[in-house]
């Protein structure tokens, strides 16, 4: 866990080549809140990046979970997007030693982290950079952005969801059985221990200490998770509902999904290629109700986190991320040349055309190559041209 204190300035992170920047956040009744954002630090002189597609992306991620994926910065780096991650209060690097991991009794409370961050960017509710924004969330970081860009329209130019929580595993009966007993429970032991139903087996298809390929922190991401919390699941039943509602998000929605799910309930090797966490049919169903213009790309092969998956599913995630930005966020046009103005002004009026350089242009910047002479027409054939 990070220790107590905040920084106003960007500082290294434990991931190398990348920086943190400290968010104080208002404290709650368990004391200091903060959220932290990471981003690539600044190399100057870096000719190999890509030109500036004037987008900054704002990455979430999700329940036990923290900013890892380095591979994901620099695929949005490819685009010629700014990507930066967020590490909400009580989790990763915003951990701190007096708090309930991820406790929260509303997803709401999120908004200050997201609000803060974006602020940190340039692009707070009053402040615009001038360049859009992109949101990214996985599962039930994806839910929290849902909900934030359906109550601020305007704010974000497109979102992007990798495997959201849009659903419980058991669908809406699921939530309808056990919300009554969960708000119950929540309202006299909020922070009571629920059973944990987390065996650990996303984990080991995920970490380099298992089967999986990535370094995972288990500190940050224990292997077992943590026991959720009544109020916290009773917050993600009411995000599900108004999803369940309609949220009539009104920019471009991408949501990327597994083609397949595998139940937790044993370890097997299918849990590499598919998605062992949501029960993702349940998931696809609620799509349509994010808003008017949603995209739905399930990926055969694909893990939870999409972008975990083998080497050639996550080309397939690349890819079809690559040309829906395209699609829907294109780079902005080049800023227009100024107007003439006083003598030019009066010359284009005039003539048609810009002023005239003073100076004499060099023969070999104004000067075309010659045509090459036409062939001479054979006996019998007219020298006229042909359509």
């Amino acid at each position: 866990m990070e220790q107590a204190g905040t920084s106003s300035a960007w500082e290294p992170d434990v991931l190398p080549g990348f920086e943190r920047l400290t968010l104080p956040l208002e404290p709650d009744f368990e004391g200091e809140v903060v959220a932290t954002l990471v981003r690539r630090a600044p190399e100057p002189g870096d000719d190999d990046a890509a030109p500036d597609a004037g987008i900054d992306v704002l990455y979430v991620h999700g329940w036990v979970d923290y900013f890892f994926q380095t591979h994901l910065a620099a695929f949005w780096e490819r685009q010629g997007a700014r990507f930066y991650a967020l590490d909400l209060r009580k989790y990763g690097r915003s951990l701190r030693e007096h708090q309930t991991p991820g406790f929260v009794t509303a997803l709401a409370t999120y908004d200050e982290d997201v609000e803060a961050a974006l602020a940190a960017l340039g692009h707070g509710p009053t402040a615009s950079s001038g360049r859009r924004l992109v949101l990214m969330g996985h599962s039930t970081g994806g839910l929290v952005l849902s909900l934030w860009v359906s109550h601020r329209p305007g704010r974000a130019d497109a979102l992007v969801l990798n495997s959201p929580w849009l659903e419980f595993q058991t669908r809406s009966v699921g939530r309808w059985m056990l919300e009554p007993g969960l708000r119950a429970q929540a309202a006299i032991a909020p922070r009571s221990h629920l059973v944990n139903v987390d065996l650990g087996y996303y984990v080991r298809s995920v970490s380099d200490r298992y089967d999986g390929a990535w370094h995972i922190d288990p500190a940050w991401r224990p292997d077992m998770g943590w026991r959720t919390t009544p109020a916290w699941l009773s917050a993600v039943f009411q995000g599900q509902e108004r999803v369940a509602r309609g949220l009539g998000i009104d920019v471009p929605v991408l949501v990327l999904l597994s083609a397949r799910s595998t139940a937790p309930v044993r370890w097997s090797p299918e849990m590499m290629t598919t998605d062992s966490v949501l029960e993702v049919g349940g998931v696809a169903r609620r799509v349509p109700a994010l808003g008017s213009l949603v995209t739905l790309v399930r990926i055969d092969g694909a893990m939870h986190d999409v972008t975990l998956s083998a080497p050639a599913v996550r080309d397939v995630v690349w890819r079809e991320i690559s040309r829906w930005v395209a699609a829907y966020v294109p780079p902005r046009p080049a800023d227009a040349a100024p107007e003439p103005s006083g003598v030019a002004a009066w010359w284009h009026r005039t003539f048609g055309g810009g002023r005239p350089s003073r100076r004499r242009p060099r023969t070999a910047e104004v000067t075309a190559p010659a045509p090459a002479p036409a062939p001479r027409p054979a006996p019998g054939e007219s020298a006229r041209p042909t359509a």
